[in-house]
């Protein structure tokens, strides 16, 4: 009898497969959407998103996407999903006055408390709402409150730097003793990123870079709390979901089915669990000092009130949504655009040398921190660092949008209602009609009026309504760390052919970088 069962559930099951393979198949070839005519990235794009999760689990699938749009401008790398890399269509998709609006990717990654944060609501009159609110605390002249802050952190960090400085590379040498690479740079990002957000949002001294380690306080809703580290929970929880994420309609079931698989979905099911912990203690520190009467100039201040002092009524699970968005966004991507230039540098030393003396020329000889009044502006600092963005944007995969129910035209394609449309900000920076010798850094394309022309095809702070709201900050932290760095160390790495490993999740993550620093001689000393 049991065995008879037995057989009978394996045959419905098989039955159910079966079925599904064969409507999928049918639904491809009746084609009302008309999207047979795209070529597919790959033989089953069509019919299923397995192919785009498949890619994914690979180390780097926005690469991957960037070959196979080499022959085609157009792909379908999904049943309903279409990819762009003509730079020309950025405005269709993403522009101020595009129809699309944010798919459901955004969706099924928003917090676990069902609210959505700024950066994943779909609704655009709840988005406008949303902006309204945040859009004083993130204004270009509140710029000078956080300087201030940025400031301590990069003092914070040189302390350190200072104390692990060797004696200089002798000139006839190119590899650094193994012990003398002492500092592993791409954490140090991650720390200073981190412990700034910290500051400029909640008013909080996270001490990363006091004890060079990211261990920090979290909570669990039952009010207890445990000690978790930020860049594991954060970045393995994004790695889990770049995995899965592509399964619009499956994601949440595949969530749950792979909690306990060994490896990544394990890790990644702790790290999230981690994840909204140390958001939620951040949050409730931080509400808990509003509550007492502390009016502090930080983000969460603006949350709470508007600049006359009027209550902005947000309900709790909206207000720690924003909080996760902001310490997750506002420290990650900063944090690899601050890796990368640092190392391109370093892989250029040319582009380093002219980079120091436009930095030398505004900065005093024994002048620690840089003021950003006095580097803000100097256009090949500013160069460097969106050469940098471009080569290796931090966030490299297709942000997706969905067509309006009566459709819309993309460029020369008219897409029907409910299909995702997309582009990648490493398809379309690696375009050789608008970037030439796209692979090669090259800050010079950025200087002049030529370099003007090239920024409606910078997607690195994505375009449009719904770009980043926080580059003001990340170019505040960005400009004021690289200038300080420069002005006042050498740097060298393992060997001048050594290569950094990346691996992209849900933004293109960096690994390690060891450096071997120590004090430049600087004319004047």
């Amino acid at each position: 009898m049991l065995l008879n069962l037995t057989s009978l559930y394996v045959a419905a099951a098989a039955g159910s497969v079966l079925f599904a393979l064969l409507y999928r198949v049918a639904v491809y070839f009746v084609d009302n959407d008309g999207l047979r005519k795209f070529h597919n990235m790959s033989l089953f794009s069509g019919f299923s998103n397995l192919p785009l999760i498949m890619v994914a689990h690979k180390s780097f699938r926005s690469d991957y996407l960037r070959q196979c749009h080499q022959k085609h401008d157009v792909l379908r790398i999904g049943p309903k999903h279409l990819s762009f890399s003509d730079p020309t269509v950025i405005k269709d998709i993403y522009g101020h006055g595009s129809k699309a609006y944010k798919d459901d990717f955004y969706l099924i990654t928003a917090a676990s408390s069902g609210h959505m944060h700024l950066a994943d609501v779909a609704d655009k009159t709840e988005h406008a709402r949303k902006r309204k609110v945040l859009s004083a605390a993130y204004a270009l002249k509140n710029l000078e409150d956080w300087e201030h802050k940025v400031a301590d952190k990069v003092e914070r960090m040189f302390k350190h730097f200072d104390q692990r400085c060797t004696d200089p590379l002798p000139e006839c040498q190119t590899v650094p003793k193994p012990q003398d690479l002492n500092i592993n740079y791409r954490a140090w990002t991650n720390f200073f990123t981190v412990d700034a957000i910290a500051d400029i949002g909640l008013s909080e001294k996270l001490g990363f870079l006091d004890r060079g380690d990211d261990t920090c306080a979290a909570r669990n809703l039952d009010g207890t709390t445990f000690q978790a580290s930020f860049r594991h929970s954060l970045y393995n929880n994004a790695r889990k979901q770049s995995l899965l994420s592509h399964s619009y309609t499956s994601y949440k079931l595949l969530d749950k089915l792979t909690a306990w698989i060994p490896g990544i979905y394990r890790t990644g099911t702790c790290a999230a669990r981690n994840w909204d912990a140390i958001v939620l203690q951040r949050s409730q520190a931080r509400l808990d000092a509003y509550k007492r009467g502390e009016k502090l100039e930080d983000f969460f201040q603006v949350l709470m009130e508007d600049k006359n002092g009027k209550a902005n009524n947000l309900e709790w699970g909206e207000i720690n949504a924003e909080v996760n968005i902001m310490m997750n966004a506002g420290s990650t991507t900063t944090a690899i655009a601050l890796a990368n230039v640092l190392y391109h540098l370093l892989k250029h030393p040319q582009v380093l040398a002219k980079l120091r003396l436009e930095v030398d020329a505004v900065l005093e000889p024994d002048e620690v921190v840089a003021p950003y009044n006095k580097v803000k502006n100097l256009p090949y600092l500013r160069a460097c660092l969106d050469e940098s963005l471009r080569i290796f944007s931090p966030t490299t995969h297709n942000l997706g949008r969905k067509t309006p129910p009566d459709g819309m035209w993309v460029g020369e394609h008219f897409i029907p209602g409910g299909i995702s449309v997309s582009m990648s900000a490493h398809v379309v920076h690696r375009n050789e009609t608008v970037f030439p010798k796209a692979d090669q850094y090259i800050p010079e394309r950025w200087l002049g009026e030529s370099g003007k022309t090239l920024q409606p095809y910078f997607l690195a702070f994505s375009a449009g309504s719904r770009g980043c709201i926080g580059r003001n900050i990340s170019y505040l932290e960005q400009t004021v760390l690289l200038a300080s760095l420069v002005h006042r160390y050498e740097f060298a790495l393992p060997d001048p052919d050594w290569e950094v490993e990346r691996l992209e999740a849900m933004n293109l993550l960096v690994g390690d970088i060891p450096l071997k620093v120590w004090k430049r001689e600087i004319a004047g000393h």
